[in-house]
């Protein structure tokens, strides 16, 4: 009597549904596998890196190029074509001024009042950020009642489109606005805060602080979260101060986070647009005019726009940009090294 062969299981609804996958990943496995035997692991690493570079020279280093290309060109016409060239003039006219400090004797004058006002901003927000986001953290690594509850309240803004945060607060801060409305209540009388200079150079600031502050508690937060709490119990056995232990512990061990959070508030703080130009559209005047609508209206909204001129400045503040960049590393690995040594 003949042994019956076994007869082969039919296939289950999984592999059916999973045999075009397999059958797709086999088409793109063999190319791959050839591309690793030529050039190897390394070679692998750059092919599955090149995408992202092609993504990054299309709109990050060919623009820039275009940019600079701009900036050497003079006229009002849009169309690179179109554009005479006139080398450095644009930078020579940025900086035609007879005394730096007084923007009024310079040929830019606008220029020089919207660097003027971006410094401040840069100086006070930056350093308020800092401040506001690392109590904010502290204050949310404690064992708080509803502490998620809390660390959502915080992050909210950051969710919020900087369109909608310039609508939100200049609705607040109008004349009659929420806030004139909750004075009125108490017998003040309502005021035109964005109409104020000095006010509205605060709002500005203020405003900036509210609506990214989340995003940099969320890193400072982290930071914290990966300090051991071993180091703060033995600090506590020996009778060490909360302070010191903030100075001595917390400090050093957060200063990556740190520096981290103090070079993308910078290049952000730098950059100030959307919320800005909605909600105050930079005056009373020019008082919260800064670096970027000058740009902005130079190259595009200007009745005599020049495009030249706006990609001439746009290049020198990249060129800052960087250079603040590179001298806030610099001093950040040389206080590492200081801290190995010791």
């Amino acid at each position: 009597m003949q042994a019956e062969l076994p007869q082969r299981a039919s296939p289950g609804p999984g592999e059916t549904i999973l045999a075009p996958v397999r059958f797709a990943m086999g088409i793109v496995d063999a190319p791959l596998r050839w591309l690793q035997r030529v050039f190897g692991i390394g070679g692998m690493a750059a092919f599955f890196l090149m995408p992202n570079m092609l993504i990054f020279g299309i709109f990050v280093l060919l623009p820039f190029f275009i940019n600079f290309a701009y900036s050497m060109t003079g006229g009002t016409a849009l169309f690179l074509a179109d554009r005479s060239f006139v080398g450095g003039d644009q930078y020579a006219r940025l900086f035609d001024c007879a005394n730096y400090l007084n923007a009024n004797s310079c040929t830019e004058d606008t220029f020089w009042t919207a660097v003027g006002n971006t410094g401040w901003f840069v100086i006070l927000q930056v350093t308020l950020m800092i401040i506001v986001s690392l109590i904010t953290a502290l204050i949310l690594n404690r064992d708080l009642m509803a502490r998620s509850f809390w660390r959502a309240v915080f992050f909210f803004p950051v969710l919020l489109s900087p369109v909608v945060v310039g609508l939100i607060w200049k609705w607040i801060l109008q004349r009659q606005g929420l806030l004139n409305f909750s004075l009125y209540g108490f017998g003040f009388e309502p005021y035109t805060w964005l109409n104020d200079r000095n006010w509205a150079f605060a709002a500005t600031v203020g405003v900036s602080i509210w609506a990214h502050m989340g995003f940099y508690t969320l890193i400072l937060l982290a930071g914290l979260q990966a300090i051991p709490k071993d180091l703060y119990e033995a600090a506590e056995m020996d009778g060490t101060r909360p302070a010191r232990a903030f100075w001595r512990i917390t400090m050093p061990l957060l200063a990556p986070n740190l520096l981290v959070v103090v070079v993308l508030v910078l290049i952000k703080a730098v950059q100030i647009f959307d919320e800005i130009y909605v909600l105050t559209g930079g005056g009373p005047g020019t008082s919260t005019l800064y670096l970027t609508q000058y740009i902005y209206e130079t190259g595009f909204a200007a009745q005599l726009r020049n495009p030249g001129l706006a990609a001439a400045a746009s290049i020198l503040m990249g060129v800052v940009l960087v250079v603040l960049t590179l001298v806030q590393l610099s001093l950040s690995r040389s206080s590492e090294k200081k801290g190995a040594r010791k």
